[in-house]
Parts: structure tokens; C-alpha cells; sequence
């Protein structure tokens, strides 16, 4: 059951499963909560399992541009409003990006970190990735959301994905919902204190970085930046998997998940 956060601003819909200690899970870029649907099961039948959707995507809906915020913030005020003192916390791609922020914000607060195809601030974007992203934005705001979300399917990161029919559909349900607010105007998401790439050497908590041996350039060379500048972090390449790597190898992924949270969460019963 989806329920809902009241945020100066804007609001988060949330839902939780299970029981245990607890895990967030934090989707990619222009996607929502549904993303998480295959790890689902298995995580919820050993932890207590959140996950939301960012302020601006999916079933939180548009923001106003007015206020301004950040996705770390709203994650630990998710966690306070849950009275989760401390959790393990999953993103994929942006996704990793805002569990990365919140670590560094609340390094106290997280047990560990699983960084799936993270974005890294800092690195370089292979061209063909960077003029997709761009091409997005430009088709959102001279063509209207429905043009905008358009080409953001079409972006190199959701090829091997959307080779796949049933993948390819669940990816554009998603992106439906996507208001499209980060392309068309003003985002008041305040600045990092320090960007994730210069801070690498404060996550000093277990992590996890996986990544799909078909993603994006830049995809990989970000989390071979993860792995050589975490003091603890092990990395992983899922076989056969894009960026999407959940949704494309989701058995693969879900293993990976359980074996890492069951070092770092203390374990149930």
C-alpha cells in the first residue's frame, strides 16, 4: 500500500513491506518505486523494506520550484518519519547518487550502502550519453513532457533493457509518470556541501558497487571510480545487464542484495 509524506514542497509516496531491520531503496532517474518490483519479495521476507518515490517523480508528483530542498534531506526525513534510526540504503543510478548524499550527510544513520550503476558527479559522461541527456531536455522544453520523456526512453542507458518487450513496457509506465519538471524549469535542489567524487574516503561504512557489463561508458568508468575510492567497497559486474541492472538481471541482483545486507544488517530471529 502506497501512502504519503507532506514535505515542505512537495510530498514522497512511500510504501514498506516486511519486517526486520530496514533497507531503502532508491530508484533511477525519470522512474519511480516500481523499478524495485523484483527484489520485492525477496528482500521483504527478511528485512523491513522501503521505498519511495523522489520528490518530482512518479507517484510523489511535481514539486514547487519555489521551495528549495535536497533528495538526501528528504530521504533521512523519510526514515525519521518511520522512526528508522539506522538503515542500509540501495540506489540505482541517480538513485545511488541520493544514497550516497545521505550517507555522507548521516554516516551514523547507514549501515551500508549497495551503489547499483551510481551516478558520480565529477566523472566525465561518454559523448553519446551526454548529447542523449541533453537531447531530452531540449525535446521536453521545445516540445512539450510528452516529447520530453520521449527521448529520454530513447537514451543509450535503456538500450538493453528495452530489447526485451516486457522490460521496455514497464520502463515507459514508469517514465509516464514523470512530471518532467528537472527539463522544463527551475530546480531549487540546493547545492552538496562537497560533491560525492571529492568525499569518496568518508564512506567508510560496507559497500556494494554493481554494474551491468553492457552499461553506458561513463556508467562503468563511475563505479570503477566507486570501487577505487571507497575504502570498503567490493565491486561487481552482473553479466548480460545494461543499466538497468535489477530489471534485466533481476535473480543475479537479488542475490547480490541479500549477500551484502545479511553481512551488514543484523539478522532476524
Amino acid at each position: 500500500m502506497t501512502e504519503i509524506l507532506e514535505l515542505s514542497g512537495a510530498r514522497l509516496a512511500y510504501g514498506v513491506i516486511g519486517d526486520g531491520p530496514a533497507v531503502v531503496l532508491v530508484h533511477g532517474f525519470g522512474l519511480d518505486m516500481r523499478m524495485w518490483d523484483p527484489q520485492l519479495p525477496d528482500l521483504a521476507d527478511r528485512y523491513l523494506t522501503v521505498r519511495y518515490d523522489c520528490r518530482g517523480f512518479g507517484a510523489s508528483g511535481p514539486f514547487d520550484p519555489a521551495v528549495p530542498y535536497s533528495h538526501a534531506e528528504d530521504l533521512l526525513a523519510l526514515l525519521d518519519h518511520l522512526g528508522i534510526a539506522r538503515a542500509a540504503l540501495a540506489g540505482l543510478s541517480f538513485g545511488g547518487r541520493v544514497v550516497m548524499q545521505a550517507a555522507l550527510a548521516a554516516p551514523e544513520r547507514i549501515a551500508g550502502l549497495a551503489l547499483l550503476d551510481a551516478v558520480v558527479d565529477g566523472v566525465p559522461w561518454d559523448p553519446e550519453s551526454a548529447e542523449a541527456m541533453n537531447e531530452a531536455g531540449r525535446q521536453a522544453r521545445e516540445h512539450g513532457v510528452l516529447a520530453g520523456r520521449a527521448a529520454w526512453l530513447a537514451h543509450p542507458l535503456f538500450r538493453p533493457a528495452s530489447e526485451r518487450p516486457a522490460l521496455a513496457g514497464q520502463l515507459a509506465a514508469m517514465v509516464a509518470g514523470y512530471p518532467c519538471q528537472h527539463f522544463t524549469g527551475p530546480d531549487p535542489h540546493r547545492p552538496d556541501q562537497v560533491r560525492p567524487l571529492d568525499a569518496l574516503g568518508q564512506l567508510t561504512m560496507p559497500v556494494l558497487v554493481a554494474v551491468g557489463d553492457r552499461d553506458v561508458p561513463c556508467f562503468l568508468d563511475m563505479s570503477q571510480a566507486l570501487a577505487d575510492g571507497i575504502p570498503h567497497a567490493r565491486l561487481k559486474v552482473v553479466a548480460e545487464a545494461g543499466h538497468m541492472i535489477n530489471m534485466e538481471q533481476p535473480a543475479a541482483v537479488s542475490d547480490l542484495l541479500l549477500s551484502f545486507l545479511d553481512e551488514v544488517l543484523p539478522r532476524r530471529g
